[in-house]
């Protein structure tokens, strides 16, 4: 009877630890994978991070060139208005020319 005893307290014994490793097991399983997610997470908030510095700077470059572009025109039509006046005024002195 104690053999038996003996030998039920074994089993049981070594059914615990067995157990106990399976979950260990698990449990390892599961913080490696938390952990593999969270380091995950810290690369997207980074990479988000880095695209909204981008297109920050992009932003910027965008209206940079929008107002160069602004001026550029401006620029230009300024110097059509001062030939069509100047063509004007060489038509007006041609005509007070011929008339003379």
């Amino acid at each position: 009877m104690k053999l038996t005893a003996f030998a039920l307290l074994a089993l049981t014994t070594l059914a615990v630890s067995s157990c106990n490793k399976q979950k260990a097991a698990i449990d390892a399983r599961t913080d490696a994978t938390q952990n593999a997610i969270d380091h995950e997470k810290e690369a997207v908030d980074a990479a988000a991070k880095e695209a909204s510095k981008q297109t920050d700077t992009n932003a910027v470059i965008d209206k940079a060139n929008i107002e160069a572009n602004k001026v550029t025109d401006q620029a230009r039509l300024d110097a059509e208005k001062v030939k069509v006046e100047a063509e004007a005024a060489a038509a007006k002195a041609r005509v007070d020319a011929e008339k003379k």
